[in-house]
């Protein structure tokens, strides 16, 4: 019983961090490289950081929050759900001497199918979470790509690498900063919710 309850609670303490820190918002916060004497700058090669660009963005900081705010959302729902259970299992060990075996054995059963969905749901949540993200950066990529399209031919590049292919570069061949304001000009924020994926628990309840 207490294994199963501990198993919920991990999972669901740990999903207020899971499908919210994303590899755009890792490199939006990484700290800069030192400085580095660069060669001349080579006609028509350009880079860009797409990650990076993203997490600068004024819509890539929007869906960070946002997804932190669905976060906080399923970690409540979790929360209270976990609390009850707990609540329910400490009044039952304190109950063990004026109860029966047959009951303490069926309320036990009964706590431990609660703590069973709970740990499912908190699973399902985390998958959800995951697809809420990619869903959302998916978004921000679909209008980041004419928006590099542009930038590239604004600069009369002849070949773009993206930035963690490259070790180092001449910082005047990067079009980083053009496709992050052009994606500041074309969107800001657009609204998402948790995706919702349909799963069955078993006697065919919903597992959301």
């Amino acid at each position: 019983m207490k294994t199963q309850i501990t198993s919920a609670v991990v999972l669901a303490a740990a999903l207020s961090m899971a499908g919210t820190v994303s590899a755009y918002a890792q490199a939006a916060a990484a700290p800069p490289p030192p400085a580095v004497a660069h060669g001349p700058v080579l006609a028509g090669v350009c880079i860009v950081a797409i990650d990076g660009a993203m997490g600068t963005s004024t819509v890539g900081k929007y869906v960070q929050t946002r997804l932190q705010q669905i976060g906080t959302q399923v970690q409540s729902e979790l929360s209270a759900e976990q609390t009850a259970i707990a609540t329910e299992a400490k009044t039952l060990d304190g109950q063990r001497g004026t109860l029966d075996q047959a009951t303490i054995e069926q309320k036990t059963s009964a706590l431990n199918l609660r703590a069973n969905a709970l740990q499912r749901k908190a699973q399902l949540r985390e998958r959800e979470m995951q697809a809420t993200q990619q869903k959302a950066i998916g978004r921000i990529g679909q209008e980041m790509e004419p928006i590099i399209r542009a930038s590239y031919q604004q600069a009369k590049c002849s070949i773009l690498f993206q930035r963690d292919a490259v070790i180092l570069a001449n910082p005047a061949m990067d079009i980083t900063q053009s496709v992050v304001a052009g994606l500041n000009v074309k969107l800001t924020q657009f609204a998402f919710d948790r995706e919702r994926l349909d799963q069955a628990t078993p006697g065919g309840q919903s597992g959301n």
